[in-house]
């Protein structure tokens, strides 16, 4: 049977259909409704248009936040009409089968690691730095989401090893200070070269000025280095990954990979550093690959025979 992943973003919703062995077949994007009403109508006609087209399929959805283990409920989302809504439940109703969901991040993550950047490593921590920061967690090619679904948020724990003019951190949207997500994000980065330097640039702005011989902007870019590769070296000093894959539009900046790759050394409990840190390679499409193979192929061979 095919497999139809659903990408659900603030702004657009994408779709792709892939057959039984993975080959895309079809894709089609439609606007993003600002209700959870909309949004499961939208996603529904996206699914019933490409069923018409090639036949029954399993779907699967990225979608932003998490779905609480307790209430079944939204949570976390920055559509924030989605939170504290059953979408994936309502979703299952509306299309009359089973729904598999889970967060972007770690539809990244699993996409990487089945195929993509991070497709040597068995132990993958997928990272996405955008607007906001997040992760994933992907072992033996399974997704780990953890008994709270919420493996993989390091974006929402503190700096390590701050500095003396890190520690009066920045207010996080999600009511505590100084997390990695104020410091890492594109919109992180641009307020800590603003407190720093003054202007207004955005953080694609910084890199770019850096690129070109700005000293200011130069700080800025090795200062989010580090702090980056301090981020990381707590998640490697848990997880011990074979493989950090770099996503979202700050992993776009020129050499980020390789500059973070030689700062993580030296914050490791370790004489050596194996840990590889890489840039994605499926891009935007990896939340709607990884969404589709929250079906497994091999799972879904057992349910078509029965």
């Amino acid at each position: 049977m095919n497999r139809i992943g659903i990408d659900l973003g603030g702004t657009k919703i994408e779709a792709r259909l892939y057959a039984p062995g993975g080959e895309e077949r079809a894709r089609q994007r439609l606007p993003t409704p600002p209700s959870l009403e909309g949004t499961i109508n939208t996603i529904a006609r996206l699914v019933e248009d490409m069923e018409a087209a090639h036949g029954a399929s399993h779907v699967g959805l990225a979608h932003p936040g998490s779905i609480s283990p307790a209430t079944g409920l939204m949570r976390n989302a920055n559509s924030v009409w989605l939170n504290d809504r059953p979408l994936r439940d309502d979703l299952s109703a509306r299309l009359g089968r089973p729904v598999r969901s889970a967060n972007d991040a770690n539809c990244f993550t699993l996409s990487e690691a089945r195929d993509g950047a991070g497709r040597d490593g068995d132990v993958v921590f997928g990272v996405i730095l955008g607007t906001g920061v997040g992760g994933g967690l992907v072992v033996g090619g399974r997704l780990i989401e953890g008994c709270q679904g919420i493996a993989g948020e390091w974006g929402h724990n503190p700096l390590p090893w701050p500095q003396a003019d890190e520690l009066d951190p920045p207010a996080c949207w999600c009511g505590k200070r100084g997390c990695l997500e104020t410091w890492l994000s594109g919109p992180g980065l641009a307020a800590s070269h603003a407190r720093r330097h003054g202007g207004a640039l955005s953080g694609e702005a910084i890199f770019a000025a850096a690129a070109a011989g700005d000293e200011a902007a130069q700080d800025s870019v090795a200062r989010h280095t580090d702090q980056l590769a301090r981020g990381l070296a707590s998640v490697t000093n848990i997880l011990d990954p074979d493989i950090i894959v770099l996503g979202g539009g700050v992993s776009n900046a020129d050499g980020l990979p390789e500059r973070v790759m030689a700062a993580l050394p030296a914050y490791l409990f370790s004489d050596v550093c194996r840990t590889r840190i890489v840039r994605h390679q499926h891009g935007d499409a990896s939340g709607v690959r990884g969404a589709a193979w929250l079906w497994p192929a091999d799972e879904i061979e057992d349910q078509d025979k029965a």
